[in-house]
């Protein structure tokens, strides 16, 4: 019978259980317990796991199987999203706004009781960010952030984090603007980590996580990559 194992903060960041031992309900949870340094999430993130818990509960660790991932030439892109990109008024960036995303991202939403990402988890990945692991593709709308998504890169591999919108297709844009870099860059997968409806309508599928681990270890490194140069404000508006 399989149980949970807890980590201790006092634990090597790189040690974590083998990925068989990831629980079948609540499937594929893996661990509890540990912390957000920077050195432990690298550490999951490079062996296909991740963090995701709701406020008052310990750190829970997450390593699903089957796993949900878009490859980047596989993306949907719809006559409907591709006529928003063209004429829907957005501008795409990167990396202007890392922590309003986070914030977007952490805000509620109709039909949601509430949010994972924790004031613990923000601060987090905001570091991630500052050592050049997490990145922010977002977009605006008359200078106002109306949606985006956020992630962490490894090498050849984007994880996908979470993403929103406050005005219709923002996120799905933000998804394009990604999909044209990962292409651009020769990232070879983009981690949706678990299934959706939505995500799948957009070309996500699932595959075995022993696969998603191969990609893993052929294109995840820890050297921090940028993700593309952040386009410069607009200073000709008035």
């Amino acid at each position: 019978m399989k149980t949970i194992t807890w980590l201790s903060p006092q634990d090597e960041p790189e040690w974590f259980p083998p990925l068989e031992r990831a629980l079948d309900e609540p499937p594929g949870l893996l661990a509890a317990g540990g912390d957000l340094s920077t050195a432990r999430l690298l550490a999951a993130y490079k062996r296909g796991i991740f963090p995701w818990y709701s406020p008052g509960q310990p750190v829970l660790w997450w390593s699903p199987d089957p796993r949900a991932v878009l490859f980047p030439e596989e993306f949907r892109c719809t006559r409907s999203l591709a006529k928003r990109i063209r004429n829907g008024g957005f501008e795409v960036v990167i990396d202007r706004d890392f922590r309003g995303v986070i914030e977007g991202c952490a805000a509620p939403r109709p039909h949601s009781a509430g949010t994972w990402i924790t004031p613990e988890m923000l601060a987090a990945y905001v570091e991630l960010h500052r050592r050049g692991y997490a990145h922010s593709v977002e977009t605006y709308k008359d200078d106002r952030l109306v949606g985006g998504l956020y992630g962490v890169r490894l090498g050849s591999v984007f994880f996908g984090e979470s993403m929103f919108s406050r005005e219709r297709d923002a996120s799905k844009v933000a998804l394009a603007r990604l999909v044209e870099i990962c292409l651009a860059e020769r990232i070879v997968v983009i981690d949706c980590q678990m299934a959706s409806s939505h995500l799948e309508s957009l070309g996500s599928r699932r595959i075995p996580r022993g696969q998603f681990q191969a990609l893993l270890r052929k294109h995840a490194t820890l050297d921090p990559r940028p993700m593309a140069r952040p386009e410069p404000p607009d200073t000709s508006r008035g």
